[in-house]
């Protein structure tokens, strides 16, 4: 008796225990569903080079199949003619737009879309949208991905080829089949191994949530008494709902695919409501052996299994025999595997980085949110191979760059933005994420070096409450100088070694000579410069010593693209943005993307200084940029720190501006200057972006004149003066001096007489 009484309080306890390990679970969160995040969509229009954009390639990742010519296409699939394409674009959601279904038919006419027709009517169309495509997802350490469904979002059909073959009498029995255990165990007896099972599909289901996969009596019995739990306590809808969420169903690279939403879009590029029949009897054929079954290792073995599925709803009466035979004579045609982009995850982390405290790495990888960025997944593929392809060159060159030890390694970072909104484009914070995850990017300060060089000339051109310090038609003195600091004497030398006497401003930035740019800096002071820089976006610390103007400051490349973006964008600073809007699981909008700009630059002073730039890229330093052929405006500036440990190169055209910082993070000689080590970077880069030609132009703002001068002496040319240059100035700027007459007004005092006297007088002046 007391026996009895002991076993039964044991076994009452136990299954107490168990049952608050279901109600926890199922009346908790059941599922950690990964957050996604998206790179902006693609836009398709008249005029685009579909070339460029790699049309075919990112049809495939997105999922879409070729089809042979079809008169019914259905979504998701297109076929690929000499100069038309028809593709049948899938609807999709999106926070700020809702994209429908369409069949449409692109007109090629050589590398270009020459026009965009809606299919059946034949309307033209100005622009389509293909959906987002994902970069990649925060998962947990069980490395799992699911897409959650309701029973409403799959078809009836993918619910029958499930029970038909893995739990028929589901509707009836009460968690435990104890026909199906009984003919499992028959069946085994027969074949002398285990060759059935005779779990139900909450069985499966209690499994996967609360056990091992172990097979022993002890675990069995768990199982069974938990399934019969489950289904004391919540509905046969409930309980099937949960199955179709959890079911593994393979592997997507390194991830674990869970659930027939996500199985959907693995194997057929689509979501689970527009599954076929054929299509849902794969996916239920699969379960027994995901990996084993699986259409990527063995076509022919999925398609006998797939058979099989198809018989048995057949032979239950879940199909009739019309759709059981298109069914099983339907070709399997699955959709292309593509893994998460290795070379976004720089920006992976840096959008966890940014996004509110309350979105902790726990919520980002069990809340399911889904995360529209702004990265372009095009240009970003680009900065990573030229990223990478780049260091790797000039290791090849010089090999002692070169080391066995990857931690140690040359190092670099690419970053890209649209000036004009700050939308981040392109990411790429180092050579290896699976070696370092340091993003070198964000989260680097490097000294600048001469990539400083435009703040100091723009503290001098704007006007501040007067006339300013010089414009375009002044000339800076390059010869020796010693300024006296608390540490000593500052003598700054220039990069060739050598001095150059009276040199105009263009001439001093576009050869980017380091003595006149101090002495420039002597005289509009290095707090004013700081200043200046404030204003543009830099946010590190600023010392306010003369160095301070040939870039001895440490600052992340970041920082110096917004503060580049800023002046290309006309004197509008913009706040960076990488995410565009945030959604939740349930659809709600959290947080959307809010365009914050802020005029910190006249457009006059800014549009000076990129035409300073340009001047770089056409004959300075940066001259570089066009070796290859690439045609357009581009404004840039190249940065080489002492000893040539930091490598930079900045440029931006109407329409983008990027950094390439190259360096050791261990500080050490690179030994080449940023033309041979960061500009080929930035130079492929830009050249793949735009295929070679850069849309737009620098246009001057209103403002701004643009007079002839004579570039000996900076005065204006008139009819009779021996030279002349084109010179943009801000209005009430010009030079008051005329040639041949007088001489350039920008530095005060009497004019002599001739040129030779000029400069003699020109150097005591400065």
């Amino acid at each position: 008796m007391l026996t009895a009484f002991l076993g039964g309080f044991i076994t009452g306890s136990w299954v107490v225990g168990l049952d608050r390990i279901v109600t926890a679970r199922f009346d908790g969160q059941r599922f950690r569903v990964p957050s996604r995040v998206f790179a902006a969509p693609a836009i398709l229009y008249p005029g685009l080079d579909w070339k460029l954009i790699e049309l075919r390639e990112t049809m495939q990742r997105l999922g879409y199949r070729e089809a042979p010519g079809t008169r019914d296409l259905p979504p998701g699939q297109y076929v690929w003619g000499p100069s038309r394409v028809r593709v049948h674009l899938r609807a999709f959601e999106h926070p700020s737009r809702r994209e429908p279904s369409r069949d449409v038919v692109l007109r090629l006419k050589g590398g270009l879309i020459d026009e965009i027709r809606e299919l059946p009517s034949g309307i033209e169309l100005g622009a389509v949208l293909l959906e987002p495509e994902q970069l990649g997802a925060y998962y947990g350490p069980e490395h799992q991905q699911r897409q959650l469904v309701t029973l409403d979002d799959v078809p009836r059909h993918l619910v029958d080829a499930i029970l038909a073959v893995e739990d028929q009498r589901f509707e009836t029995h009460p968690g435990v089949d104890l026909q199906r255990i009984g003919g499992a165990a028959l069946a085994n007896l027969r074949a002398g191994s285990i060759r059935q099972g005779g779990s139900t599909l909450t069985q499966q289901l209690v499994k996967n949530f609360f056990l091992t996969p172990e097979r022993t009596v002890w675990r069995k019995a768990q199982e069974a008494v938990m399934a019969l739990l489950v289904e004391l306590r919540y509905d046969k809808r409930s309980i099937l709902q949960s199955y179709l969420n959890e079911i593994y169903l393979g592997q997507r690279g390194a991830t674990a695919v869970h659930g027939v939403g996500e199985a959907a879009r693995l194997y057929f590029g689509k979501t689970a409501i527009n599954l076929s029949v054929a299509e849902s009897a794969l996916i239920a054929a699969i379960i027994q052996s995901p990996n084993g079954l699986s259409p990527y290792r063995d076509l022919e073995r999925a398609v006998r299994r797939r058979n099989l599925v198809l018989d048995l709803m057949r032979n239950q009466g879940r199909i009739g025999d019309k759709t059981h035979s298109r069914a099983r004579t339907a070709s399997l045609r699955v959709a292309t595997v593509t893994p998460d982009a290795d070379d976004a995850r720089y920006f992976l982390d840096l959008v966890r980085r940014r996004l509110p405290e309350i979105y902790d790495l726990k919520a980002l990888r069990s809340d399911g949110l889904r995360i529209y960025s702004t990265l372009d997944r095009r240009l970003q593929r680009i900065a990573g191979i030229a990223l990478r392809e780049g260091l790797a060159r000039l290791e090849a060159r010089n090999p002692a760059l070169k080391t066995d030890d990857p931690s140690r390694q040359l190092q670099g970072c690419i970053i890209a933005m649209r000036p004009q909104t700050g939308e981040i484009l392109a990411m790429v914070g180092g050579r290896d994420y699976g070696v370092s995850q340091f993003d070198r990017c964000t989260q680097a300060r490097r000294q600048v070096g001469s990539v400083f060089k435009p703040f100091v000339y723009i503290a001098a051109l704007e006007p501040t409450g007067g006339a300013p310090a010089i414009t375009l038609a002044s000339f800076l003195d390059d010869s020796p100088l010693e300024i006296a600091t608390p540490s000593g004497p500052w003598r700054p030398k220039n990069y060739d070694g050598e001095f150059h006497g009276i040199v105009s401003v263009r001439e001093a930035l576009e050869r980017s000579l380091n003595v006149a740019t101090a002495r420039l800096a002597d005289r509009v002071k290095a707090v004013r410069i700081a200043e200046v820089a404030r204003r543009l976006g830099i946010t590190s610390p600023l010392p306010l010593v003369p160095s301070l103007a040939l870039g001895s400051a440490d600052l992340s490349p970041i920082e110096i693209m917004r503060a580049y973006a800023t002046i290309a964008s006309g004197g509008i600073r913009p706040e960076s943005q990488i995410i565009e809007d945030l959604v939740d699981a349930q659809g709600k909008t959290l947080e959307r993307r809010r365009l914050r700009f802020k005029r910190v630059l006249d457009p006059g002073t800014a549009y000076l200084v990129t035409s300073l730039l340009a001047g770089v890229a056409e004959r300075g330093t940066a001259a570089g940029v066009r070796s290859t052929g690439l045609r357009g405006p581009i404004a840039a500036k190249t940065g080489t720190t002492d000893g040539e440990r930091d490598l930079w190169f900045v440029g931006f055209t109407p329409e983008l501006v990027a950094v390439v910082w190259v360096g050791f993070d261990e500080p050490r000689s690179v030994g080449v200057p940023s033309s041979v080590g960061a500009l080929p970077i930035w130079r492929r880069f830009v050249r793949e972006a735009t295929g070679g030609e850069i849309r737009g132009k620098f246009l001057p703002p209103p403002g701004i004149e643009q007079v002839e001068i004579d570039p000996m002496t900076g005065a204006l040319a008139l009819a009779g003066c021996a030279e002349r240059r084109t010179e943009y100035f801000i209005r009430g700027t010009l030079p008051v001096e005329v040639c041949p007459r007088g001489f350039s007004g920008a530095v005060e005092g009497d004019s002599p007489g001739t040129r030779s006297e000029f400069f003699e007088w020109l150097r005591k002046r400065l």
